[in-house]
């Protein structure tokens, strides 16, 4: 995957961890049109590439995402175009690879949506979710009605949704909206290294139980269960085998998981 050093989505890439930038700050890396559309080839292109594993997504200079561009949606240029639509929307479907927010300063309105359609949020104490186009009367089209209470609970989802108030770090830990909380500023550089850890494993196995996870709402309780067992019969014969052999040779016992 060629990597892109300037614009206003930024890629690098360590060994099969892709980083994945928002650069607007100064709209606090809010997304227009053309934004949202680089975002959604950036991710198509990861998801195609076989040497990339997991994908980290923050934004610069202090701040995840505002959301939607309020310029170009008072310019009516963007009305109707949709952060979940067919129309280059990144959020309207998730690849099959783990994606890790790495999330400083602003994640909300639509800069929600993108965190919660990541797998995981790491964040800094300086980390402020919430719905603040409800001020503006903005709908949420990207998602993030869908993937919030699924995270969240309902409850928590329709307070978020219904007030757009602001959700701190704190908050965001204790209802389960972020996973790990870091001090101002460490949040990539955290979010690398759970990248790298989960980069490590073999990927079979993880990506089937990762998608049997985000797959099984869709499902009854007894079907969703058949698919998770379908979906992990190939890792048996290609990884589990292999990796029960070093097992029984000695590796990995006690839980270790750097040998």
């Amino acid at each position: 995957m060629k990597e892109i050093t300037d614009g206003k989505v930024l890629t690098s890439r360590d060994g099969s961890v892709l980083t994945v930038t928002v650069n607007r700050p100064e709209v606090r890396n809010a997304c227009d049109m053309e934004t949202v559309r680089a975002l959604h080839r950036v991710f198509v292109e990861f998801e195609a590439d076989d040497s990339l594993n997991v994908a980290v997504l923050t934004g610069t200079a202090g701040n995840f995402c505002a959301g939607a561009d309020l310029g170009e949606l008072a310019s009516g240029a963007s009305i109707g175009f949709c952060w979940a639509g067919e129309d280059g929307g990144v959020t309207q479907t998730r690849p099959r690879k783990p994606l890790v927010a790495a999330v400083e300063g602003y994640a909300v309105a639509a800069g929600l949506a993108l965190a919660v359609w990541c797998d995981l949020r790491v964040v800094s104490k300086t980390a402020v979710f919430g719905v603040f186009c409800r001020r503006f009367g903005g709908p949420m089209p990207n998602g993030a009605t869908v993937r919030l209470p699924r995270i969240v609970g309902e409850s928590r989802a329709l307070h978020m949704m219904m007030t757009g108030r602001a959700v701190d770090a704190d908050e965001a830990i204790r209802i389960g909206l972020a996973d790990r909380l870091v001090d101002a500023g460490e949040a990539l550089s955290a979010a690398q290294n759970l990248a790298h850890e989960m980069a490590a494993f073999p990927q079979m196995a993880l990506r089937s139980d990762r998608w049997s996870v985000i797959d099984q709402w869709n499902y009854p309780e007894d079907e969703a269960i058949r698919l998770e067992i379908e979906g992990s019969r190939p890792t048996f014969h290609h990884q589990f085998q292999a990796g029960a052999g070093r097992f029984v040779d000695g590796i990995g016992r006690h839980g270790k998981f750097d040998e």
